[in-house]
């Protein structure tokens, strides 16, 4: 009977485990920020680029809201503890930009491992938000959003209004008619209020945020929202609010803007294209959908609506190794089949214009009438340069500091003149200190 010895045993398992290690998937580790129906859509689709092949592996982890995932990652790189993949949202762009040692740019990322890659077939609106000052796209965008008007059909219906509100004196009429046939209890309210009512609003009134290209000319740029226009909008929100025509839902997400809408308690809600699937979820009513309005009397208006949502970063400090997994799976994200069930899903643009052609093919927006709102808003018009986006440094903490003075306006400690202008000041200093940082 043959008896190994110690050494020739060991031989062995040091075979074995080569072997084994050699036939296993490498794994790389994306962390999100998405929950709920979101969520789910987004492992299912994670699984089934697992599913598709056996080298690589994508774990997704989802770790909060997009700010607490962003912190978190910082803390990780911090600790030489980062994910391959961050998941950031849009007014992160900025800061990462400015973090070229942590980043791995996905133009040079796909090209050094030959995978497929062609900016001109992302939507024009997607790929200006994520390229540098010489067209190279930094980061995927994998989710992007705008927001837009839902509509609570059934209470329309009952209060024998017809069509759909298209500027903001339609919107408030509609909503004294729904409180007076008592089939809502509140016209609109909203989630975001700083995307919604400040970026957004500027961008369909082709109102400038700051100077510089609303900072895509440079770090040496100024918030300059402080003017008559947004003042007076934000004093509008407030006499509606006292007249029971807008209710208030909150600061930062506004996460009482959603129950109020879902509940009938509100008919129009002001939310994420992205939102979608969460509404159709829990909306037990017919939902309409609607473009961002606008004051007529405003020349130029409307203009456009800018992008929302996220892009995917590749983190530096991994091996080649797992980076050819990374570029696998953004190469399988970038598929026009991925991306138009994704949008179709979920309510996000489709990021490439054969994800749209093949959802259009599919009879998809035929079938559901209202899913296409998102696309041709962002499409109103050719972008300017107050509404093609924007990129500030520090604008997370800004984006805090927009809602807390809108808030201000809200509680009537502040009027709209004073809050805008106080949100300016206070933004206008973390930009000194980003850009004092970033020198």
């Amino acid at each position: 009977m043959f008896v190994p010895t110690l050494k020739g045993l060991a031989a062995g398992i040091a075979a074995a485990t080569l072997s084994l290690s050699a036939h296993a998937a490498v794994e790389v580790q994306w962390w999100h920020a998405m929950g709920g129906e979101l969520g789910e859509i987004l492992e299912g689709i994670t699984e089934e680029f697992n599913a598709s092949q056996d080298d690589y592996r994508v774990n997704p982890s989802y770790r909060g809201n997009y700010t607490e995932t962003m912190t978190g990652a910082i803390a990780a790189f911090r600790a030489r503890q980062q994910p391959h993949i961050l998941q950031v949202f849009e007014v992160g762009t900025g800061t990462m930009m400015a973090a070229e040692g942590a980043i791995y740019p996905i133009h040079a990322l796909m090209e050094d491992h030959g995978r497929a890659f062609d900016r001109e077939a992302f939507l024009p609106a997607v790929v200006g938000y994520y390229t540098d000052t010489r067209g190279n796209m930094l980061s995927f965008p994998f989710n992007s959003s705008t927001p837009i008007l839902y509509l609570n059909r059934d209470a329309f219906d009952a209060a024998g209004l017809n069509g759909t509100p298209e500027t903001w004196e339609e919107v408030v009429a509609a909503s004294r008619r729904l409180r007076e046939s008592e089939a809502a209890r509140c016209g609109f309210t909203t989630s975001w209020p700083s995307w919604v009512m400040l970026e957004n609003f500027s961008a369909m009134h082709d109102s400038p945020l700051g100077t510089r290209e609303n900072g895509f000319g440079g770090l040496d740029t100024e918030l300059v929202f402080d003017n008559g226009l947004v003042a007076s909008h934000w004093d509008n929100l407030k006499a509606w609010q006292d007249e029971g025509v807008f209710r208030w839902g909150g600061p930062g997400p506004g996460d009482d803007a959603a129950p109020m809408f879902y509940s009938g308690e509100c008919a129009m809600f002001f939310g994420s294209s992205a939102s979608r699937a969460g509404v159709l979820a829990n909306a037990d009513f017919e939902v309409g959908f609607a473009m961002q309005p606008y004051y007529a009397e405003v020349e130029g208006a409307p203009q456009n609506s800018i992008i929302g949502g996220a892009t995917l970063w590749a983190l530096q400090g991994h091996s080649d190794e797992e980076y050819e997994a990374v570029a696998a799976f953004f190469e399988y994200l970038s598929r026009p089949e991925v991306q138009a069930d994704w949008h179709q899903r979920t309510g996000y643009l489709p990021i490439t214009q054969a994800a749209w052609e093949l959802s259009e093919a599919q009879g998809f927006y035929a079938e559901n009438p209202g899913a296409d709102v998102s696309i041709r808003q962002m499409n109103l018009n050719p972008p300017t340069e107050n509404s093609k986006g924007l990129r500030f440094g520090n604008f997370v903490q800004i984006r805090d500091i927009i809602s807390e003075e809108l808030e201000a306006v809200m509680s009537g400690q502040k009027d709209g003149e004073q809050a805008s202008a106080d949100a300016a000041r206070r933004g206008n200093a973390l930009l000194r200190d980003f850009e004092a940082a970033n020198r």
